[in-house]
C-alpha cells in the first residue's frame, strides 16, 4: 500500500487518542510516532499507524491499520461494526486477510473505527497489471481460490445474523436496487441513460434459475487485493459483502473495468478466465467454465456503473466536494460501451 499525507492523520497521532487505544489493545501504553493516509479507499478512509504498544498481545507490531467513515457514504456500505465482523468470519473461514485487531464503535469523542494487521504489498490495479509481460497464472489461481474460501462461509452464521435472511432471488434484489438508483438520477438530473435502462432489462431476461447463496464479498477484484510480488497476502474491503449467488463475485473479478493495464486479459487483467476459474473450482469443488461468467460481467458492468453514480451523487447531493467523487460520474460512457459489447449479439 502507498501512503499519502491524511488532512485528518492530526486527529489520530493526538495523546488523547493514544490514551483511548492503550485499552482497546489491551496494553499498559500506546505511542502513535507517525500517521499517513492511505490511497485508495474512495469510501472509507483508511490510515497506517506508526505505533509504539507497551505489553499486551499486540506488542509485537510497529504498524497497524485504521479504518473510518467518510464524511458522506453510499448506502450499500456497511457501518464499521458490521465489516469488522465480516473480516473476522472470513479470517476464521482461511480467507487471506489482515488480522483483525480490535473495533471501536464510536462515541461523543471518536467515531467508529476498526484496526486490522499492516500487510506488506502493493494494491494498485495500474501497477499490478503491469508487472509482468506474461500472464501471471499461479497468482490468479490462488485469487480463484481465495475467494471459493469466501463462499464457503454458509448461511445460518452466528456472527452474521446482521445479514439477515438470505433472499430466494439475490439477483432480482440486486437489479431492483440497481434500478432505484438509476430512476433517482433520472429525476434529480435528468439524464435518461437509456443503455442502462437497456442493460436492466437484458438482464431481467436472461435471469439464472433458482440460485445458490453464500457470503459474497461484492468488491473482489485487483485494487481490493494486497500482492506481495507473486503472492496473494490479503484481501481487503469487506463493506459491501453479503448473501448472494457466488457467481456475482467471479463476474465482477473478470469485468473489463477492472482489468487496469491489461485489456486481454480478462480475470482482473493479470491472466485467463480459466486460470482463475482453475482455481476457484479446485477449492471449491464446482466445474464453472468461462462461458457462465457473461451475465455476471455484464452485471458488474451495470453495478460500476451504478456505483460511479452513487459517488456522483455524494458530490452533488452530499456537498462532498471531492474531484475523485465527480470524476467517477463521467466514467458512464466507457461502461455503457462496455455494456453493449457484451450483450451485442443480443440486439437483432
Amino acid at each position: 500500500m502507498s501512503a499519502v499525507a491524511g488532512a485528518d492523520a492530526a486527529s489520530w497521532t493526538s495523546p488523547a487518542f493514544a490514551a483511548m487505544l492503550a485499552p482497546l489493545l489491551a496494553a499498559s501504553r500506546v505511542a502513535i510516532e507517525s500517521c499517513e493516509r492511505l490511497a485508495g479507499g474512495a469510501i472509507q478512509q483508511n490510515f497506517v499507524l506508526a505505533v509504539d504498544v507497551r505489553d499486551g498481545p499486540w506488542s509485537a507490531l510497529t504498524r497497524i491499520v485504521l479504518r473510518t467513515s467518510a464524511p458522506t457514504h453510499v448506502a450499500a456500505s456497511r457501518p464499521r461494526d458490521e465489516e469488522y465482523a465480516l473480516l473476522v468470519a472470513a479470517a476464521v473461514a482461511g480467507v487471506a486477510v489482515p488480522r483483525p485487531i480490535a473495533l471501536h464503535r464510536g462515541d461523543a469523542h471518536w467515531p467508529a473505527f476498526m484496526l486490522m494487521t499492516h500487510v506488506a504489498g502493493d494494491t494498485a490495479g495500474r501497477v499490478l497489471t503491469r508487472a509482468s509481460a506474461a500472464p501471471r497464472v499461479r497468482l490468479v489461481e490462488a485469487i480463484g481460490a481465495n475467494l471459493a474460501h469466501v463462499h464457503a462461509i454458509l448461511t445460518p452464521h452466528p456472527s452474521l445474523a446482521f445479514l439477515g435472511e438470505p433472499p430466494l432471488r439475490p439477483t432480482v434484489e440486486l437489479i431492483d436496487g440497481y434500478r432505484t438508483t438509476i430512476e433517482h438520477w433520472r429525476a434529480l438530473t435528468g439524464d435518461a441513460r437509456p443503455v442502462l435502462a437497456w442493460t436492466l432489462r437484458w438482464l431481467e431476461l436472461q435471469l439464472p434459475p433458482l440460485e445458490p447463496v453464500a457470503l459474497v464479498h461484492r468488491d473482489y477484484r485487483v485494487g481490493n487485493l494486497i500482492v506481495d510480488v507473486d503472492r496473494l497476502a490479503a484481501t481487503l474491503d469487506w463493506e459491501f459483502a453479503g448473501w448472494g449467488n457466488p457467481l456475482e463475485d467471479l463476474g465482477w473479478f473478470c469485468a473489463p473495468c477492472w482489468r487496469f493495464a491489461r485489456p486481454d486479459l480478462a480475470a482482473g487483467g493479470l491472466a485467463d478466465i480459466d486460470d482463475l476459474l482453475r482455481g476457484y473450482n479446485a477449492a471449491a469443488g464446482s466445474a464453472h467454465v468461462a462461458a457462465d461468467l457473461r451475465y455476471w460481467q455484464v452485471l458488474a458492468q451495470l453495478r460500476w456503473a451504478v456505483i460511479a453514480l452513487q459517488q456522483a451523487l455524494r458530490f452533488i447531493e452530499g456537498g462532498e466536494r471531492s474531484l475523485e467523487l465527480a470524476l467517477t460520474g463521467r466514467m458512464l460512457p466507457e461502461l455503457e460501451w462496455q455494456m453493449l459489447e457484451l450483450t451485442g449479439d443480443t440486439l437483432a
